[in-house]
């Protein structure tokens, strides 16, 4: 590869960093200005243009064009702004840019966009793709639940490109060994169908057995050519999702961030909750606000905490309540999806049974310590609810998830007025601190998954593992809540993006060492600490 088809390749490009003996090698003579620049003068240069667009969507676009530029010159500059950026590259912006990816299309960024009318295209699809890289981690979507925005079809690979960026941002993974897949399997999304722009498969989602067959043939064939790969499930439907997870988890290092990783990243921000009030984990109960993928998966792995605590199955479940468009669930409802049905309630239990309809009347009755919402039901905790949870409890923990922030169940500086400062919280987006009237500095603790799938995926990824398993999942719970800084007076619930790195190696290296304790690992390791360190690839001509 020589001349023009090096500066078109992102993953070689170099632009003004080529030095003068590199350009006569590369066939670059003439085709750049002659002054060389360092990896510092570009980033220089691109942090001042990116300062002149006016909103974080031109701010998302300038990055992307980047980042199909040049992708070591792109992690260059996240690295060196890295709260800043996250985001502009990931939530809330993302959510813009999806919304109107075909409108701004200019680059599939070496995505594989699989075809569901089409499954004899899936290996040369993926091989094409991949174009020889070694493929080490896979992000794949079928964009039908994306959290706060749902169906968004074929658009919805943009989701995968940016968890991807996060994944080397955060943890170092060599941009090289990743790929982003599109399962466009259609959208019920009328306005989509109904774009010229709209750029995917124009008829309804297809479902059933052809799905289900489609997205088996897809996993068999990646994990035939990737032998070491990784398989991130992003952001599938209420429906496919958890049947897709358990079809391939017990035979594969299969990850679901909507499932497996906000549920990590919410046990983190109860634990850490708890490391700052001093109160044991078996004393809470728990109400899930939002019943759908997100809300499971959340509760499934906060009842694993317990469990883990020594509480039985039995034991643990009678802590969690969950409440969902018909209200709290109860177990003779036959709309209940599998996932919810676990944490079902009998109405004997009640004797208003008829009457847990609206949330604040359930808050009242069940009496919850921490309160999680995945709703998408902007301003359902109210003032009311929170001085509900505080009659409860002397530190509520509250924590609504729903992005963007304009779907949030509540903002935080409300939570922390309503509760004279005695609530702790954690949101879906990056929110500013909070300044009480007490005179206290209330840092907001960002529940979001990068925080942990990152390092999950790259401890998974140095150990070899065979599977990702429950292990190795509350290992990476206990790294990040672990993180907290007890000693100060607002402190917040989760370590700041600011320390992204910092938590993306420590939750590798806790997973890693988990993998080995468990016999999961393929590879020996002597050392967890330096096999991680020299696993991270580093922003360098």
């Amino acid at each position: 590869m020589r001349g023009q088809e090096i500066l078109n390749n992102p993953f070689l490009n170099k632009g003004t960093g080529f030095t003068e003996e590199e350009r006569a090698e590369l066939g670059l003579t003439g085709l750049l200005p002659a002054h060389v620049q360092t990896i510092k003068e570009q980033a220089d240069q691109a942090y001042a243009q990116y300062l002149t667009k006016a909103n974080n969507v031109e701010k998302r676009i300038f990055l992307s064009t980047l980042f199909d530029t040049n992708r070591t010159l792109f992690y260059y500059l996240v690295d060196q702004h890295v709260a800043e950026f996250m985001p502009i590259v990931y939530d809330p912006t993302i959510a813009d840019t999806i919304e109107n990816y075909s409108a701004l299309f200019v680059n599939p960024q070496n995505a594989a966009f699989l075809d569901i009318n089409h499954p004899e295209n899936i290996e040369a699809t993926l091989k094409n793709a991949a174009d020889g890289r070694d493929i080490k981690l896979l992000v794949g979507t079928d964009a039908e639940g994306i959290l706060g925005i749902g169906d968004w079809g074929v658009q919805g690979v943009d989701i995968a490109v940016g968890k991807l960026m996060v994944y080397t941002a955060a943890a170092g993974i060599d941009p090289t060994s990743v790929l982003p897949v599109s399962v466009d399997a259609g959208t019920n999304r009328k306005e989509l169908l109904a774009d010229p722009l709209y750029l995917g498969n124009r008829h309804e989602r297809v479902h059933g057995e052809q799905y289900f067959k489609f997205i088996d043939k897809f996993v068999k064939t990646a994990q035939s050519l990737f032998p070491d790969m990784y398989l991130h499930f992003e952001d599938f439907g209420r429906s496919t999702a958890t049947k897709i997870l358990n079809t391939y988890k017990n035979n594969w290092p299969t990850f679901n961030d909507d499932i497996q990783g906000t549920g990590i990243v919410v046990t983190s921000a109860v634990l850490g909750a708890l490391a700052i009030t001093g109160e044991d984990i078996k004393s809470q109960t728990y109400l899930t606000y939002g019943g759908g993928s997100a809300g499971t998966g959340i509760a499934s792995r906060v009842l694993a905490e317990f469990m883990q605590q020594g509480l039985s199955e039995e034991e643990a479940r009678k802590h969690f309540y969950m409440v969902d468009r018909q209200g709290l669930l109860f177990d003779d409802d036959e709309t209940l999806t599998p996932e919810q049905k676990p944490f079902a309630r009998s109405r004997s239990e009640f004797e208003n049974a008829d009457e847990l309809t609206d949330l604040l009347t359930i808050v009242k009755t069940v009496k919850p310590t921490v309160l999680v919402g995945t709703s998408t039901n902007p301003g359902s905790f109210t003032k009311e609810i929170v001085a509900a949870m505080i009659a409860n409890t002397d530190h509520p923990k509250i924590f609504p998830l729903s992005n963007p922030t304009k779907l949030h169940e509540a903002m935080p500086d409300d939570l922390i007025k309503w509760s004279d400062g005695k609530a702790l919280v954690a949101a879906g987006v990056p929110v500013d601190p909070v300044v009480a009237s007490n005179g206290v500095t209330y840092e907001i603790g960002q529940a979001n998954n990068m925080l942990v799938y990152p390092g999950l995926g790259l401890g998974t990824i140095v150990a070899k593992a065979k599977i990702l398993s429950d292990g190795m999942i509350s290992a990476a719970a206990h790294a990040l809540g672990g993180m907290v800084d007890t000693s100060q007076p607002g402190a917040p619930v989760l370590p700041p993006v600011s320390r992204l790195s910092e938590m993306s190696f420590r939750v590798a290296v806790a997973v890693a060492k988990q993998a080995i304790a468990e016999g999961l690992n393929q590879v020996e390791i002597d050392n967890v600490e330096a096999a991680v360190k020299s696993a991270q690839w580093t922003p360098k001509y």
